[in-house]
């Protein structure tokens, strides 16, 4: 059964765009390491030969996991979201209720997830604790860490 991921229209953009890269590009590149390395000799004992190859199927693996992340993702409709409580591309700001630290994270799809840039998936401890809440409210979240308690501080779009 595929797994529907939800996309802005611009994370879906950048994802074709790299599929159609690793297509074009990507195998270009690879055909060219193949027919170098062919050219150095004999196939059985040429380790570049097999090295090209064993990078091909690596190739190939990725353009297709990318192909079926394009083939079930779809455009979220964002005029269809309710702004009053956490959901997918929300940016919420939590507080710590132990230590009273503060951080602002947007809630992405799992493909989107960049902690380095505040973005966590919505299938992440964080994720699922902090959907459905309001601001005021407290969200349980039980992460590898241990149990955490965070008050939502503020919500934005």
């Amino acid at each position: 059964m595929a797994k529907f991921q939800y996309y802005t229209a611009e994370a879906l953009d950048k994802l074709k765009a790299e599929l159609h890269q690793l297509k074009i590009q990507g195998r270009s590149d690879m055909a060219k390491q193949i027919a170098e390395a062919r050219d150095k000799g004999d196939l059985s004992e040429n380790a570049e030969y097999d090295a090209a190859k064993d990078a091909q199927g690596l190739l190939e693996l990725k353009i297709s996991k990318l192909e079926e992340v394009v083939s079930n993702a779809r455009v979220l409709d964002e005029s269809t979201i309710d702004l009053t409580k956490v959901s997918i591309y929300s940016i919420v700001e939590i507080r710590n209720t132990k230590n009273n630290a503060t951080v602002k994270y947007t809630i992405v799809s799992e493909e989107e997830a960049d902690l380095r840039a505040g973005k966590i998936s919505v299938s992440s401890p964080f994720g699922k604790g902090l959907l459905g809440k309001k601001v005021g409210e407290l969200a349980q979240i039980q992460a590898p860490a241990g149990h955490l308690e965070f008050e939502i501080m503020s919500l934005s779009r």
